[in-house]
């Protein structure tokens, strides 16, 4: 089927989109966090200037053509999957079935960065490697059957149709589907990367592990990386729990703006209610995180999954 010109228009708009969203959050996270600290912290676009020093650095050394291949499908994984989340209520690219690509999507840049860092040889890579890989075996498992819970509730596996499922108030599917909602936020918590699942990167222990070895440009196409993938997942729960920040009916220019608008606030709020949390906890040994995310996300999302099951056959 050929796309539309508006299709084609929206594969570009809506990655230049979620690189804006996502250096602004990071950069009032950043301010944010700063101010919880009692300190000043930088100004709020910081991050987009760190972002520019970086690609304007002449030489970016790597160790070989994997390491570069890395960064590049980091970058292609977190773009690729923006065109399926929802932005007020509109995706670029929707069908019946989309959650599940999206679900594959979200892991080629955790693997990505498996095949770029292997090549570098730094221990420090490796360890941080293969913690990512560890902690996605804990918080894909709630995660997956949140998933399967919310496809089940509304009888459809396209984010589009849950998002127009939920319109209308008290319709939130966080209202309908609490424990699974509870349970996707903790699993939001890893998967964001943020305390007390930070073991990856864990800069006082092994220096940021994964991104230990890169530099200039490629470093920024990490950090691009890294900015792009806190609007995705911060965005991919307000679509599943909260209405997709559809707050106004019509199909015209400006409700669309105003949804969007809408949906960065709440995607906002998420991120920032992750970095409240890594702000005042400390960080998880492996095994405490593995432990955590397969003993109650895990029963949780457990839970909301059989009163889904229960709910359709008529028990509730």
């Amino acid at each position: 089927m050929a796309w539309s010109a508006t299709t084609w228009v929206m594969i570009f708009l809506a990655p230049l989109l979620a690189f804006f969203l996502g250096h602004l959050f990071l950069g009032i996270s950043r301010k944010y966090t700063a101010r919880m600290h009692r300190r000043v912290g930088p100004p709020v676009v910081q991050q987009f200037i760190d972002v520019m020093k970086l690609f304007g650095k002449r030489e970016s050394t790597t160790h070989s053509w994997v390491q570069d291949m890395g960064a590049l499908f980091a970058v292609i994984g977190v773009v690729a999957s923006i065109l399926f989340i929802p932005i007020g209520g509109q995706a670029v690219l929707a069908f019946q079935g989309d959650i599940i690509v999206l679900a594959y999507l979200l892991v080629i840049a955790p693997l990505g960065m498996a095949l770029g860092t292997g090549a570098t040889g730094n221990p420090n890579s490796a360890i941080g490697v293969s913690r990512g890989l560890m902690l996605m075996m804990g918080y894909e498992l709630p995660f997956a059957m949140v998933i399967v819970a919310v496809v089940l509730h509304y009888d459809t596996a396209s984010i589009s149709e849950i998002v127009k499922a939920q319109e209308g108030a008290f319709n939130w599917a966080i209202l309908a589907l609490p424990l699974s909602a509870i349970a996707a936020d903790l699993a939001l918590q890893g998967m964001l990367g943020e305390k007390p699942f930070d073991q990856p990167v864990a800069p006082a222990e092994i220096a940021s592990g994964p991104m230990v070895e890169f530099g200039g440009k490629y470093l920024g196409m990490l950090m691009i990386w890294h900015a792009m993938s806190i609007v995705v997942e911060a965005g991919l729960f307000v679509d599943l729990f909260l209405g997709g920040g559809v707050i106004f009916p019509g199909g015209s220019v400006w409700a669309l703006i105003g949804n969007i608008l809408i949906w960065s606030i709440l995607a906002l709020v998420m991120w920032l209610i992750s970095v409240s949390i890594n702000n005042v906890f400390g960080r998880f040994k492996m095994g405490q995180a593995l432990n955590f995310y397969w003993g109650v996300p895990t029963l949780l999302a457990l839970l909301g999954l059989g009163y889904v099951v229960l709910s359709n056959v008529g028990v509730f």
